[in-house]
């Protein structure tokens, strides 16, 4: 009878083994939060592997990634060489960045009936909170067949370290008066405004408050029925982000040697802002899944590869109806490469 309890015990075990075996945990970016949680669904469906994921802010990402909370993060800034080292103490040789799509980071608003042209350092001053007004005369002269209202302006931003707010801030530091009085980074000291915390915390606040203005993924400013502003780009050409615009940016952008030669080396933690082209959006990003090149537990490293390999070939059709844009084919190509290197 003992015996048999013993042998039991130990079916019992090895199943509770195997069924955590097919959960896999991962969080950060909000940003692709509503790609990640489609491909979870159907990838889940598919294979019987469910896979969860938290939009907790790409800082947040990156933070439980590094103490081995999750088996992979999300975020849309990059770790650092020294976040890199830090996170393989807890495991790992070293980080894979694997970018999964990308998007566009909106600047969203919420004046009825005005269709808005900002270039890029009249943004500067009205996130600086230096521009108080709608009809400031540096708005109007971009916008010579609107009717700006005589309104004051309400900034909406991050509260939480946000790979969106990288995204965002890298492209503002262009700005040598941003790059001086703000920098850039997941985490700022804002000059003015109001903070939300995720992407939808922001398009909320700028739905609920006359005349502001803020910037999220721009799926969720279509979500929330919101204007988005065309922006003057590289070319001098004002652009409204969407998958095409978005996609041209990357196209632009890939025409760089430094930009090719990371991608050949494997590398893809690439600034795709301010991209040349007519066509071009200016404020356009990656979103990266973190992985350990080397995973402590073979079984869950097993099934993350699988994961990996279907987001980056069958899960890439879903995207552009969440408004996100595939990988280019040279890019994916090698990230697939990268993928197949992942030690389980």
């Amino acid at each position: 009878m003992l015996k048999k309890l013993i042998v039991l015990s130990v079916a019992a075990m090895l199943m509770i083994g195997a069924a955590s075996a097919a959960v896999l945990n991962g969080a950060g970016a909000t940003f692709p939060y509503p790609i990640y949680m489609k491909w979870n669904k159907i990838f889940s469906q598919k294979t019987g592997i469910k896979v969860n994921y938290q939009g907790i802010g790409s800082g947040g990402g990156i933070r439980q990634f590094t103490v081995g909370i999750t088996d992979y993060g999300g975020s849309d800034a990059p770790m650092t060489d020294k976040q890199i080292a830090k996170a393989c103490k807890n495991g790992g040789e070293s980080v894979y960045h694997i970018p999964t799509v990308m998007g566009a980071v909106a600047i969203a608003y919420n004046l009825p009936g005005i269709d808005l042209r900002l270039d890029l350092e009249t943004m500067v001053d009205i996130f600086m909170g230096k521009i108080k007004k709608w009809d400031d005369p540096a708005i109007a002269e971009l916008n010579p067949n609107e009717d700006l209202p005589n309104k004051n302006i309400t900034v909406v931003h991050r509260s939480d370290g946000s790979g969106t707010t990288s995204i965002f801030t890298t492209y503002m530091a262009r700005s040598m008066k941003w790059a001086a009085e703000v920098g850039k980074g997941k985490a700022v000291a804002w000059p003015a405004g109001l903070g939300g915390k995720g992407n939808a915390g922001v398009a909320g606040l700028i739905s609920t408050n006359p005349g502001a203005i803020g910037y999220a993924e721009l799926s969720y400013a279509i979500k929330n029925d919101l204007p988005v502003i065309a922006l003057k780009n590289k070319a001098g050409k004002f652009i409204k982000p969407t998958i095409d615009s978005t996609s041209a940016a990357a196209a632009g952008a890939l025409k760089s040697k430094k930009l090719k030669k990371m991608v050949n080396a494997g590398d893809f933690r690439l600034n795709l802002t301010n991209a040349p082209g007519d066509r071009s959006y200016p404020i356009v990003g990656m979103t990266w899944l973190l992985v350990h090149k080397v995973q402590k537990n073979p079984a869950k490293g097993k099934l993350l590869v699988k994961y990996l390999n279907w987001i980056l070939t069958d899960g890439q059709k879903y995207a552009s109806e969440l408004l996100y844009a595939p990988l280019p084919k040279p890019v994916r190509e090698k990230v697939l490469d990268v993928v197949g290197n992942i030690e389980t």
